[in-house]
């Protein structure tokens, strides 16, 4: 995705990151994101599982909540260490905004192409309705021992949790499986181009017309394994209260896609913010009790067949 014109406050972004994760461990814990399924906070390395047989993650995040960026002063669902607290305002703020602005453009597309009544994935995505929108800052520590690092998976193949992921990448190391693949494509990093991921949610509500992308991030190719890896992220997720189905009262188009899936259940019961505190609950390594956790976080993963 080009043109999206959120270059500087992606820069300032990454800014805060570093300033945060440069803060002492101590400090940060005050902060953390706990066990009981909330996103929102700083997550330390080893605090996630990356795989069914309970890998431990080697990544740092900070996540700010949308609601809590918008609000601020304010704190609507937590509060923020030191360094994201002064830039809340002049960096946070403005590229939650960029983030909502292009999310909503494309989801107008979507909305078109999918046959539904004007405006009805916005309003899945109300601003003003608390939700599990968040930025996510990421650090990934350089690989010092190439022959040590023989598990070249930093995070194993998933789905994202919401709607739609608008990813800034400083680092190869992203791939993805589209369906109907058996390998994986590197995801190059392109200055001024940003990823833009389907979750999970806009594959629910499209009857599967919309296929959330199947991803993974590996250990950076060549010499670019020997730098920090950042990534920054903007979530966006549906209201939290709004049900996670197929919308076929809408769209005779979604209607139709759902008949010819009649092995594919896109009635989950489901709101937003119960299928999101699911997904994050079950990568926590201190709620594991074994495989069965992992498979209780999945998301709309197909069978995988790569490796």
């Amino acid at each position: 995705l080009k043109n999206h014109g959120a270059d500087q406050e992606a820069s300032n972004m990454f800014d805060m990151g570093a300033e945060t994760t440069a803060l002492p461990l101590e400090e940060l814990m005050k902060f953390e994101q706990g066990d009981d399924g909330q996103s929102f906070g700083y997550k330390k390395v080893g605090a996630n599982a990356i795989d069914a047989t309970g890998t431990l993650d080697s990544i740092e995040f900070i996540n700010v909540s949308k609601d809590d960026a918008l609000a601020y002063p304010q704190v609507v669902h937590r509060t923020y260490p030191s360094t994201v607290n002064a830039r809340m305002e002049k960096t946070i703020a403005p590229f939650v905004r960029k983030g909502l602005e292009v999310t909503y453009v494309v989801l107008d597309i979507f909305n078109d192409k999918l046959g539904l009544p004007k405006g009805t994935l916005e309003r899945l995505h109300d601003m003003e309705e608390h939700s599990c929108s968040e930025t996510r800052c990421i650090r990934g520590p350089p690989i010092q021992d190439k022959k040590a690092a023989k598990n070249p998976i930093i995070l194993d193949a998933h789905t994202d949790f919401g709607s739609l992921s608008f990813l800034h990448n400083r680092l190869g190391g992203l791939q993805v499986l589209p369906p109907g693949h058996d390998e994986w494509s590197y995801i190059r990093p392109i200055p001024g181009h940003a990823v833009c991921n389907i979750g999970d949610a806009l594959s629910l509500f499209s009857g599967g017309i919309l296929q959330s992308n199947i991803h993974r991030v590996v250990t950076p190719p060549g010499v670019q394994a020997e730098y920090e890896r950042w990534s920054l992220v903007f979530f966006t997720r549906p209201g939290n209260s709004k049900v996670f189905r197929a919308l076929v009262e809408s769209s005779h188009i979604i209607a139709e896609a759902v008949k010819k899936r009649p092995d594919k259940n896109f009635e989950t019961g489901s709101t937003a913010v119960e299928w999101f505190t699911r997904r994050v609950k079950n990568r926590r390594i201190r709620n594991r009790t074994g495989p069965e956790t992992w498979a209780a976080g999945r998301g709309t993963e197909h069978t995988l067949m790569a490796v």
